[in-house]
């Protein structure tokens, strides 16, 4: 693997993830206190608040990932990385926050369906999101801190954060790798509670929207 910047090296511009998090908590919390504030019935105020952070929280992530090329991707990850417990963490309020919302829309019976229908689809496409983009920032850290990578993307040149986002959401999507081999014991660990949890998330998503389309036919 080529000699890349690694762990304390600087040069990398944007805030810290914890900032991200914080603002688009935030940013969630004043979209649902003022939908309920203007009117908007409870059950749709938490969903709304949720969409609002997580779109916030994703466009500045991505916005910061998509132009990096390999030195700064690799210098971005060690620096900001926010660790395991934290990563877990956005993961699971992810899932739980998406089918929560959910499951509020399934209790607003003869509110409006289309809004029903609208407000369910996107919390679960933003938790689908922040699931695998939190995956991805996890992804470039192994790769980067470890000392042989770990991944082959089948390439000569180092990856980036496109890269590692190209094998999170393939996990995603398919619950496996694609063309890309993980040598790397660590990594291999990561991938397999992605792809479960991807498998999981997935199935119980489903169920829950079959649920609510049932719902709106009635």
């Amino acid at each position: 693997m080529p000699d890349l910047p690694r762990r304390g090296a600087g040069g990398v511009p944007g805030a810290p993830a914890r900032t991200h998090l914080l603002v688009s908590v935030a940013a969630g919390a004043a979209a649902g206190v003022l939908a309920s504030a203007t009117g908007v019935p409870w059950p749709f105020a938490p969903p709304i608040g949720w969409i609002a952070g997580g779109v916030v929280y994703l466009a500045w992530m991505w916005t910061a990932l998509w132009p990096m090329d390999a030195p700064s991707t690799a210098r971005h990850a060690v620096r900001e990385d926010p660790g395991r417990a934290a990563m877990d963490a956005v993961v699971l309020t992810a899932a739980v926050a998406s089918l929560a919302a959910v499951a509020l829309l399934l209790t607003a019976s003869g509110a409006n369906p289309d809004l029903r229908a609208g407000l369910s689809v996107g919390s679960v496409a933003v938790a689908w999101a922040a699931v695998h983009t939190t995956f991805a920032v996890r992804y470039a850290r192994l790769y980067y801190a470890g000392p042989d990578g770990g991944i082959d993307f089948n390439s000569g040149e180092p990856p980036a954060y496109t890269d590692f986002a190209y094998l999170a959401f393939t996990i995603g999507m398919t619950f496996q790798v694609s063309d890309t081999a993980i040598s790397a014991r660590a990594i291999r660990a990561t991938a397999l509670r992605h792809g479960l949890l991807s498998f999981l998330f997935g199935t119980v998503v489903i169920a829950t929207t079959i649920n609510l389309l049932a719902g709106l036919g009635r």
